[in-house]
């Protein structure tokens, strides 16, 4: 159904392609970016990623970015502030975030302290908090998950209250996103599988959750048939750049979906049980989409029902008897999470995660504070939560 009224924004630039990566010089000129601060990781330094990086500025003989690769795995206020001061005492006026979530998180979050000359990172914390234009961010994702360079949110860690923050604003939206599948070829499987159960999460919660929208379900729909028809093969074979681009391109189609429409309770729980325990993000996805459909299949039946068109394929719709669709959408889900279990060993539980269960409860009060929830198609209380929790952890729907 066509909603009454609706917004839509995607300004990011988004270059696609084999050797995409060749164009950085040429797009940070065009944005009258000199001095970039690259910021990375000390596992994407090891795939090679930063010597191509640095011979295609020697190619166009400008001055090699300053380089920071110390990002831990979540990204957090100190780290945000160590870089922050690097970039101000070299003298930066860009930034170029080369890498995952984290990376891409802490790269917006230093640009909103070297574009606002701050201290305190949460001042900003919250949404529609920033009121001006950033320095330009170029990000170029190697993972095909988070869908951060294509969104105007970013999750980081505050020390202090040990919980993840939520930032959002159009600003935070990069000027350029660059998909190279170069940069993907050496994730190994079990992040490959996280993260494009990441990237699936997004799509399907962007589909169901009440801010959809005809333009936002395009992207959706179209990022989970590109994950259906090449996740395997890219877990099969991880040096092929066709799947690999594939999924860099569903990653950054989910973003696109979920910046215009949001998402909901997985995400909420996901987020409270990665500021809780620290698991990783992906993986929470993971445990925790199937749950999300089947508690919000009372609201979103009939959408639920033609995602299997995408899900299962045109012969799996035909063959499923109509009434049976939706729940047979959240099969498909809970046998790719099995299938990915089976290939490298992505738990299928709170429990196999290492989860504690005495910290349901803690998690569950954080997961109904989470600004996702207020998207969602069903409300979500504190016994909800830990119910849908509890199951979880056993791995029982």
């Amino acid at each position: 159904m066509l909603p009454s009224y609706y917004e839509f924004f995607s300004p990011v630039k988004i270059i696609s392609g084999k050797r995409a990566i060749d164009n950085l010089p040429h797009e940070l000129e065009e944005l009258q970016a000199k001095k970039p601060l690259i910021i990375t990781d000390k596992g994407i330094v090891l795939t090679g990623a930063i010597d191509l990086v640095k011979s295609l500025f020697k190619e166009y003989h400008r001055e090699i970015p300053v380089i920071y690769d110390d990002t831990p795995p979540d990204s957090s206020t100190s780290v945000v502030m160590e870089i922050t001061d690097i970039y101000k005492n070299a003298g930066c006026d860009s930034i170029v975030a080369i890498g995952g979530g984290s990376v891409i998180d802490t790269a917006k979050g230093v640009n909103i302290l070297v574009s606002e000359g701050e201290k305190d990172l949460m001042k900003f914390a919250g949404a529609n908090i920033l009121k001006n234009p950033l320095n330009p961010l170029v990000v170029i994702p190697t993972t095909s998950g988070t869908g951060s360079e294509v969104t105007l949110v970013a999750m980081i860690y505050n020390e202090e209250k040990g919980v993840k923050m939520a930032f959002s604003s159009p600003y935070l939206l990069p000027r350029v996103a660059i998909l190279d599948p170069r940069m993907t070829i050496s994730l190994p499987p079990p992040l490959t599988a996280s993260t494009a159960m990441d990237a699936l999460t997004h799509a399907i919660e962007a589909y169901i959750c009440i801010q959809k929208n005809p333009l936002s379900d395009a992207y959706a729909t179209a990022a989970i048939e590109l994950i259906r028809k090449n996740l395997f093969s890219a877990l099969q074979d991880g040096k092929d750049q066709k799947a690999r681009l594939a999924l860099a391109n569903a990653a950054t189609m989910a973003g696109v979906a979920f910046s215009n429409s949001m998402v909901g309770m997985v995400h909420s729980l996901g987020h409270a049980v990665g500021g809780v325990c620290r698991l990783p993000h992906g993986i929470a996805m993971s445990i925790f989409l199937p749950y999300g459909m089947h508690y919000n299949l009372e609201a979103r039946e009939e959408e639920l029902a033609r995602l299997l068109l995408y899900l299962g394929g045109d012969e799996e719709y035909v063959r499923t008897p109509k009434e049976q669709r939706a729940e047979r959408s959240i099969e498909m889900v809970l046998e790719m999470r099995d299938k990915l279990h089976t290939i490298c060993g992505i738990p299928r539980s709170l429990k196999e995660a290492g989860v504690k269960e005495e910290l349901l409860p803690t998690i569950a009060r954080y997961a109904i504070d989470d600004p996702s929830i207020l998207f969602n198609p069903r409300e979500m209380d504190f016994d909800t939560a830990l119910s849908i929790l509890k199951n979880a952890h056993r791995g029982e729907l």
